[in-house]
């Protein structure tokens, strides 16, 4: 059984969407962008190249079936974090295989769930967003973001990943008041051992803030697309 932070009051937010782009709509009434939306510029040049590579048809099969295994894979973490009795056998064989890579990372280095699922802003950001965990993490409060791959990523591979999670502990602290310095991202793996990522959230909020000042100039310009 996890234990849960009873006293943390997380708003939902409503989204809106804006020349194509899915923004959050804050308490305020502001209308941030999503912070993948912002991240997806690190990686956009590269998704270009493997599509043409690959082609559309493939590219999109490729990425529908990763998108739906990671949203399985997401909700059999958030239903055992909330302490729900799993039914095993009623499970995809792939996606209980990936499920049970993590269940024991979990198990052994989460101490206590903040919020699973939250939605999260920032108004020094301008950004906004839902994580997928925060939560003692080793004795430290951190943002954690499941993953899944067909193959090991190299960290080199994934600044998106570590860009974005430290945007989500920046908007948890102002939002909260409670700092998070920790990022944690961890990566269930079909042909290998799972991967554990811990990063510093200053290593990697530099590189996001650039990222969001990039996107809003392009955005303004209308290069953006």
């Amino acid at each position: 059984m996890f234990p849960h932070k009873e006293d943390l009051n997380f708003n939902d937010l409503s989204t809106v969407n804006l020349n194509g782009k899915r923004h959050y709509v804050t308490p305020k009434g502001e209308k941030y962008p999503s912070v993948t939306t912002v991240t997806s510029l690190a990686i956009k040049d590269g998704i270009i190249a493997w599509r043409k590579k690959v082609g559309e048809a493939e590219a999109n099969r490729i990425a529908g079936t990763a998108a739906r295994r990671g949203t399985k894979v997401h909700k059999l973490c958030e239903d055992y974090l909330n302490n729900v009795e799993l039914d095993y056998g009623t499970i995809e064989p792939i996606n209980h295989f990936l499920f049970k890579q993590i269940k024991p990372i979990l198990d052994i280095r989460l101490q206590e769930v903040y919020g699973l699922e939250v939605a999260l802003y920032s108004s020094y950001l301008r950004v906004a967003g839902r994580v997928d965990l925060v939560g003692m993490w080793d004795g430290k409060v951190s943002i954690i973001d499941f993953k899944t791959s067909s193959k090991r990523k190299k960290r080199d591979w994934i600044s998106n990943y570590f860009m974005q999670e430290s945007a989500y502990a920046v908007m948890f602290e102002e939002m909260f008041k409670i700092p998070v310095s920790q990022i944690v991202t961890i990566i269930a793996v079909e042909s290998d051992e799972p991967q554990v990522f811990v990063e510093k959230r200053d290593d990697w909020i530099g590189g996001f803030v650039e990222l969001r000042d990039k996107w809003e100039a392009q955005t303004k310009t209308g290069a953006y697309a």
